[in-house]
């Protein structure tokens, strides 16, 4: 099975290339894991390789909030220093001194 490293990783901000939406990072898929019909569903001029990791973000626009599922291909690190506005943040990260994200130590007790 070959291994492929992440680009970004959990609690990171990234922005999407094309679209304007910026999220938080809360889970990493190594190669895509959604529906076919899901994939399908994307213009195919703009429909990613299946085979690059595909992230869940807390996803926000100038509209409104979301998760979004996005190839790697389509993200780079958002570098305003802006916190990521989704109502969930909270839920799932922490907010440290230095501004970045951490995840929440969820206990099951």
């Amino acid at each position: 099975m070959k291994v492929r490293s992440t680009k970004f990783h959990i609690g990171q901000i990234v922005r999407h290339r094309v679209f304007s939406f910026r999220g938080v990072i809360f889970d990493i898929d190594g190669e895509f894991n959604n529906t076919e019909e899901w994939w399908l569903s994307i213009p195919e001029e703009l429909r990613p390789e299946k085979d690059q990791p595909f992230y869940h973000l807390l996803a926000e626009n100038a509209e409104s909030e979301y998760i979004a599922y996005v190839s790697e291909q389509n993200l780079l690190p958002d570098e305003t220093g802006d916190p990521v506005g989704h109502s969930q943040v909270s839920e799932i990260f922490i907010k440290d001194k230095t501004g970045s994200y951490r995840q929440r130590n969820l206990s099951l007790n």
